[in-house]
Formats: C-alpha cells, structure tokens, sequence
C-alpha cells in the first residue's frame, strides 16, 4: 500500500493515481452539485466507483472523498456536509452512525522516524450506532467502538470503547452513554 522512499517514486500507483483523477471528475460534475436530496443518486455513483453502500445511506453532497473503492458504508450511516473521508485506506461506517458535519477521518499518516517519510496507511472503523459530532478529528487505525459518541472538535488517537461518551484533545472516555427509551 506504500512505498519506502517517496522522494524517489510516488506512494501510489499510476492506475490508484488514475482512477482517483477519474474519480475527480465524476466528483465534480456528478456528485458534489447533485441535489441535496439525491441520496440515492450519490449512492449509486460511489458503487460505480467500487464503493460498498447499504440501504438507506445518506451522504451530503459536500462529502470530500478520496477513494471510493475504499469505502464501506453500512446501511442507514450518515455523512454529514463538509466531511472529509481520506480514505487512503479503508473507511467502514456501521449501521445507523454518523459522521457529523466537518469531520475528518483521515487513514494516512507519514512515519516521521524515517528521513524519507514513507506513507503509512491504516484502516478506520466506525461502529454501529456511533455517532462523530462535528469537525472530530478521527486518526489513521482508529476504531470508534459500537454505540460510542466522539464529542465535538475532539482529536481520536486511540480506540474509543463501545457505549461510551469520548471527547477532548486527545479524545477520552469520560462516562457510559446511557440509552432512554
């Protein structure tokens, strides 16, 4: 998925490069200014770009997605305005989660103990019932557990346990979400 040395050759191939110029068009001209609604218009164009979308997903026309084909969508998840889904490697959103507005999950990082910063990509996971408030900050190989909220501006370095209320910088579990039925 990476190379060792990115000054000497690009970290991705000239097919990935390819494709995500391809990407970028349709992106542009068929995603991005899709009616607001058009839910399942937007659904079927990342399945054309190898994407797995469930039923009932809804994912905002202002959803900045690198790859595509990196993604899984679990039916009825959510992807909120202004996010941002660096999916360099694998992104999965669970049943019913959300991704709120201005989120960034971002899954690759550079290791910094080398002289030529190689690209590291990990995956992240977004369990079901989980809910990233606005503008999170979500890191390369995080799992966000089953049912847990990530609050607002905070910054994900680390799993994040299942039904649990997590937030700060860098984000903790701070108490047990509680459900009211």
């Amino acid at each position: 998925m990476y190379n060792t040395d990115a000054y000497i050759r690009p970290s991705f191939s000239i097919e990935n490069r390819l494709a995500r110029v391809i990407w970028h068009i349709f992106y542009l001209f068929l995603f991005k200014f899709s009616p607001r609604t058009f839910h399942g218009w937007r659904s079927f164009i990342l399945r054309c770009f190898g994407a797995k979308v469930g039923r009932g997903v809804r994912v905002y026309s202002d959803v900045k997605i690198w790859a595509p084909w990196n993604l899984v969508l679990n039916d009825e998840c959510i992807v909120g305005d202004g996010a941002i889904l660096y999916s360099q490697a694998k992104i999965i959103i669970g049943y019913r989660a959300v991704v709120s507005q201005g989120s960034h999950l971002c899954t690759g990082t550079h290791d910094y103990t080398s002289p030529s910063f190689p690209l590291l990509c990990t995956p992240i996971e977004v369990g079901d019932f989980a809910w990233i408030a606005a503008e999170a900050f979500v890191h390369p190989g995080v799992s966000i557990g089953e049912g847990c909220v990530i609050g607002a501006r905070s910054v994900v370095t680390n799993n994040m346990p299942t039904w649990s209320v997590c937030y700060g910088h860098p984000c903790k579990p701070v108490k047990a979400r509680i459900m009211n039925y």
